[in-house]
């Protein structure tokens, strides 16, 4: 059996793909980062819903998107066409969808709420705002080495996505949501 551990990353660099080697500090780094540590938010959602729940199928296609993403993001874009991954073309229009469907299932908005509720609405909180962290970090990535925009588009589209099913969850579950304040932009200015 192979050993787990390399010790190339020792000294504080680690390979990115192409096999360039980076300070662990790099954007591209934290960026990943980021974009893996959602990708566990969304696997600690899956074991909390029932197997054959009806979000199963698209958490597990978001997952899978999200590993191809990390490839992506790991590829410089110098050389990111030799790089055999691809995102589907339709990726935000698939999310858009979805967020369509559960938005006609809820209550209109009006209202910061905040997180909690539930132990599925904390998490899928949870999970919208690691997406918003990752979309940041990727955006400062964007300033050095472009990031495909459809990657940019497919997170800050999570983050709405879980946004609505955190109120959907609420809203199935009889549990109320606590409200902080009216949307300012709603409220008219005398």
């Amino acid at each position: 059996m192979n050993r787990i551990y390399t010790r190339t990353g020792d000294g504080g660099t680690t390979a990115i793909h192409g096999g360039i080697r980076v300070p662990k500090t790099d954007i591209r780094i934290e960026a990943n980062g980021c974009i893996d540590e959602l990708n566990v938010a969304i696997g600690i959602i899956r074991t909390s819903l029932p197997s054959g729940h009806e979000w199963q199928p698209l958490l597990k296609e978001i997952q899978l998107n999200l590993m191809t993403a990390m490839s992506l993001v790991a590829t410089r874009s110098d050389i990111r066409e030799k790089n055999p991954n691809n995102l589907p073309y339709n990726i935000a229009e698939t999310l858009e969808c979805f967020i369509d469907k559960i938005n006609k299932m809820c209550t209109p908005a009006d209202s910061f709420i905040l997180p909690g509720g539930t132990p599925l609405a904390s998490s899928l909180h949870q999970a919208r705002v690691l997406a918003r962290k990752a979309e940041r970090r990727l955006w400062r990535l964007h300033e050095q080495d472009n990031v495909p925009e459809s990657i940019l588009i497919y997170l800050n589209r999570l983050s709405d996505l879980f946004f609505i099913m955190a109120r959907y969850e609420l809203q199935q579950s009889d549990c109320k949501e606590e409200i902080w304040r009216e949307f300012g932009y709603k409220r008219k200015i005398k």
